[in-house]
């Protein structure tokens, strides 16, 4: 992250990012999941999208199509229920870079990508059994509408499943004055 606590770039993730991004990964396992190296690499190898800062050092968002062979229940169960989609799998911000955008950063640029490559919504389950508040508060303000519930994990956890439907944006034409021939 630059220095002045602004965000540079987002960088491309790829199976060389694997083990920087596992340790931020890992730190956030409650409100995520635990990976090994080996998921993690699985994960990015079939993500559609697979973007951080820092290559993954200081956030990152992996994100999957609806043609993805993903075993995630949550991902199994937006694969019963929606034809077309993109799953965010996992999108985590380091604690000492929360507050600075970074997340509204990387989901922009997911959507952006969905767009143009014909996807018209974004779909993700946030915790409600452990409590994720922030997260919650975060997928509503972005424009995420409730759309679900699941029990994982033999009960110990409960989540909310939340969709965004893409709008097209319309090009809009200008006209210009023709000049008097």
């Amino acid at each position: 992250m630059a220095e002045s606590g602004k965000v540079n770039t987002i960088n491309d993730l790829s199976s060389c990012d694997a083990t920087v991004m596992l340790s931020l990964n890992n730190a956030h396992a409650k409100e995520t999941s635990s990976l090994d190296h080996a998921s993690l690499t699985s994960l990015l190898d079939m993500a559609f999208y697979a973007r951080g800062i820092d290559h993954g050092a200081t956030a990152f968002l992996i994100a999957l199509d609806h043609n993805a062979s993903y075993e995630s229940l949550n991902f199994v169960w937006f694969k019963a229920t929606r034809e077309s989609f993109v799953y965010i799998d996992r999108v985590i911000v380091a604690s000492s870079a929360r507050g600075l955008g970074i997340a509204r950063f990387l989901y922009d640029d997911l959507f952006v990508a969905a767009k143009q490559a014909g996807h018209d919504r974004v779909v993700c389950e946030v915790n409600i059994e452990p409590r994720n508040i922030a997260s919650e508060a975060f997928h509503a303000a972005m424009g995420f509408d409730r759309v679900g519930q699941g029990s994982i994990h033999n009960g110990t956890k409960t989540v909310r499943y939340y969709e965004k439907t893409l709008r097209q944006t319309c090009l809009v034409s200008k006209s210009f004055p023709v000049p008097n021939e």
